[in-house]
């Protein structure tokens, strides 16, 4: 099977194409960036599709990171994902970001849990955690960082995520302490492939996954125009 993944979620533009019969990425690109995903994207899908030298109509599904994240960014990518699936006439699937951090270690086969956190915002994040075997515990929630803490106790812990040291920090300093702390800004692209490949696309749509509303919001209609719109 082959997999052209997209992410634009969080910190990171990223796209991979994972030929899962050869057990290899053909291609990958990774960009950090807070801003310009809607910029970078197009060309850098462009490029990762000429060096894995195939045409969109090769594909066999297309893989995006529906969120929680940025968002402008998880539109972008979601936006991609849904023209390039319907140009290709290609399935498109969505994949949690909270997901794809936690399957790098659910990956090694280790029994201590995981712990993905997402910086919210606020004071807040947003977080699942999983056991080793990749089993649900708390499934995805947003939080204060405190009330994410307060439900983590199943054990030493592994930390992913761009929220994973604020988590470290506030970590109570009596009990089982984290294993590890990955903060990375973005989930490795060729995990969000992999849990492409796997997803059941009927269950799996490619659109957003919110835990809370948008903090981006409308700008208000002048006093004239609310008057007009009355």
């Amino acid at each position: 099977m082959l997999i052209l993944a997209i992410d634009t979620a969080l910190d990171a533009c990223a796209a991979a194409v994972l030929d899962t019969d050869a057990g290899e990425l053909l291609a990958q690109e990774q960009l950090l960036m807070k801003r310009g995903h809607a910029e970078a994207l197009m060309p850098m899908i462009a490029r990762v599709m000429q060096s894995a030298n195939l045409a969109f109509t090769a594909l066999d599904r297309i893989a995006v990171t529906v969120g929680p994240g940025s968002f402008t960014g998880l539109r972008v990518g979601i936006s991609a994902a849904r023209g390039l699936a319907l140009a290709a006439k290609r399935p498109a699937v969505g994949l949690s970001t909270l997901s794809a951090y936690a399957a790098a270690i659910v990956g090694r086969s280790e029994q201590a849990p995981v712990i993905s956190a997402i910086d919210a915002r606020h004071d807040h994040v947003y977080f699942q955690i999983v056991g080793g075997d990749g089993s649900e515990l708390v499934r995805p929630a947003v939080a204060s960082i405190d009330e994410a803490i307060a439900a983590s106790q199943f054990g030493a812990p592994h930390l992913v995520g761009n929220a994973a040291g604020i988590f470290a920090e506030r970590w109570p300093k009596v009990g089982p302490q984290p294993v590890t702390v990955d903060a990375q800004p973005a989930p490795d692209i060729s995990w969000v492939a992999w849990l492409g490949a796997a997803a059941n696309p009927d269950s799996n749509p490619a659109r957003p996954f919110y835990l809370k509303a948008p903090d981006a919001k409308p700008a208000a209609l002048p006093p004239l125009a609310q008057a007009a719109s009355s």
